[in-house]
């Protein structure tokens, strides 16, 4: 039997709560959105979360509620999803790609010299789950020089005074980071619930609110759920109200709101996350670890240190010594072995799309470096202890086609 990558988790729980969902007749959003918001917001500790249909709508609206715009800059790390620079290019700007560190994650020093007069946000990425410094990152965009830097075009820019830090924590719900979970570590969080998350919600994310005073986070929230629905001033909860019919549209928004269905599979999830799901990942890295530990040629990713504790999200073990096409045909040999296998990710510079706009993968060697001789590794819920150890015996065996 063909071990997956990455099922998600649906049960008995799960379908009894969609299932109620459908029954109550609210099925697009609804009273169940309105409770995972609230419930996101007190899991991670912050003011106010907006639930939408993917993380990479709730990192546009940010932007474009942040007004990013033609002729600005957002720094990127190199490693990371399309989705990251794509709704860059979407708001007409430009992305600025740095390198990465060896953990995967953005190298802060690589930020400060990437920032210009034209840099108006910072998204670092929680590679895999593990969180970005964000202390060191948080206290770049605020040292004066870099500061002094900054030229507003927007009120919110202005009033922020500062280059916006807006994490792209698609990984690392539940991940912590000097005792505070990830949500809460900078101006504004985005979180996955995609098929393939630890916490699923079928497709979904979330928009994590952090800003400093003198911000009014309940005006952002009512604004970024316009813009969620095409500018409409009125959602379909709040037209049910006798006679409430007559709305309007203040914008040319978008149409990226959450639907009650998706938000029950959330809800579920995220009541047994901590003690559930996030115990039983950290059991299969752990597992992983202990057992590739004992062989030279394996490089074990770092998700545990003093300050950091990761999501156990994707297991990235990179092997050492090889090269991209040896990684590859060392994924084939897993592959015949009936165990599925991933890489996480292309390089932004190596896809099409990027390559074509001139950017070049030779000006990021550790981003390279890290991609070449990663191999992900499966990791979910439902993986039983014999298809882990297949798992260990298919990735053990490979040391026999490496070279010494």
């Amino acid at each position: 039997m063909i071990i997956p990558f990455s099922p998600p988790r649906i049960d008995e729980k799960i379908i009894a709560e969609v299932t109620e969902a459908l029954r109550s007749g609210w099925i697009t959003t609804g009273p169940r959105t309105k409770k995972l918001e609230q419930k996101v917001a007190e899991y991670v500790g912050v003011p106010k979360v907006v639930c939408l249909n993917s993380a990479s709508a709730g990192l546009e609206l940010v932007l474009r509620w942040y007004g990013v715009s033609e002729g600005d800059e957002v720094i990127v790390p190199a490693y990371t999803y399309c989705a990251t620079a794509n709704v860059v290019v979407h708001c007409g700007a430009t992305p600025v790609m740095v390198d990465v560190n060896p953990d995967f994650n953005i190298n802060v020093e690589n930020i400060r010299k990437a920032i210009t007069p034209k840099t108006k946000v910072v998204i670092p990425v929680d590679f895999a789950g593990f969180p970005c410094d964000y202390d060191e990152i948080n206290h770049l965009v605020q040292e004066q020089e870099i500061q002094k830097m900054f030229h507003p075009h927007t009120d919110e820019q202005k009033m922020l005074g500062r280059i916006l830090i807006l994490s792209d924590a698609a990984h690392s719900v539940g991940a912590t980071y000097k005792g505070k979970r990830t949500g809460a570590l900078c101006d504004i969080t985005v979180f996955s619930f995609h098929a393939v998350k630890n916490l699923t919600t079928a497709e979904g994310g979330a928009i994590c609110l952090n800003l400093p005073e003198p911000f009014n986070h309940d005006e952002i929230y009512k604004t970024l759920c316009i813009k969620s629905l095409h500018g409409q001033n009125k959602d379909a909860l709040a037209k049910t109200q006798l006679g409430n019919w007559r709305y309007d549209v203040t914008e040319a928004g978008f149409k990226c709101n959450m639907t009650d269905i998706l938000a029950a599979i959330g809800l579920i999830e995220l009541e047994r996350y901590d003690d559930d799901m996030l115990e039983k990942r950290k059991a299969i890295f752990d597992a992983y670890s202990k057992a590739f530990s004992a062989y030279d040629c394996f490089e074990i990713p770092v998700y545990e240190t003093e300050d950091k504790t990761s999501s156990y999200h994707v297991y990235p073990l990179r092997i050492k010594g090889i090269t991209e096409e040896q990684r590859d045909l060392l994924m084939q040999k897993i592959f015949e072995q009936e165990v599925t296998v991933n890489v996480h990710f292309i390089p932004l510079p190596l896809l099409s799309v990027y390559k074509n706009r001139g950017y070049n993968i030779d000006q990021y060697p550790v981003a390279y470096d890290n991609y070449s001789r990663e191999i992900s590794l499966p990791v979910y819920y439902d993986l039983t202890d014999e298809q882990l150890q297949r798992v260990i015996d298919s990735v053990i065996s490979l040391k026999n086609f490496i070279n010494p």
